[in-house]
């Protein structure tokens, strides 16, 4: 596991939402960490930006799980925001596996999936706020070629 640090403000959330939605495969999970409004969602929108994504990408916070598919993008890619889950045993209603088939998937609050996770899931966890937040990437050797950021 490769440890990558930036510090950024929102004007380069896009273009490092944008860099890794290009870089995703079919199979990855992305792992969104970081308090309320820390910028989860702007990441992950401009994840699904990459990917073909037009128009506004709606939080799946009430969702919990926002499917995007072809064409409306190139790559299926499931959004999900597990803010409101209350217990692992609502995880497996989701089915979320599910997804990584012939897609990826970005997690909001992934300390809510308990255990642990998925073995090889881009970690990413953003601190601070405003134009002094700090992006801790956790990259796993499957990303180790095509990390995006250096």
């Amino acid at each position: 596991m490769t440890v990558f640090t930036c510090n950024y403000g929102l004007d380069d959330a896009e273009r490092i939402g944008a860099a890794i939605g290009a870089a995703l495969v079919a199979g990855d999970v992305v792992l969104l960490s970081g308090d309320l409004g820390a910028g989860k969602t702007t990441l992950a929108r401009a994840m699904l930006k990459a990917r073909g994504l037009v128009g506004e990408a709606p939080s799946p916070t009430f969702a919990i799980v926002q499917p995007y598919a072809p064409p409306e993008v190139d790559l299926p890619i499931a959004h999900v925001d597990l803010y409101r889950i209350e217990g692992e045993d609502e995880l497996i209603e989701l089915g979320l596996d599910d997804y990584r088939y012939d897609g990826a998937l970005l997690i909001e609050w992934p300390e809510r999936l308990g255990g642990e996770g998925w073995p090889g899931a881009l970690l990413l966890t953003i601190s601070g706020a405003g134009d002094a937040r700090v992006l801790t990437a956790s990259v796993p050797p499957a990303w180790g070629a095509r990390w995006p950021l250096r």
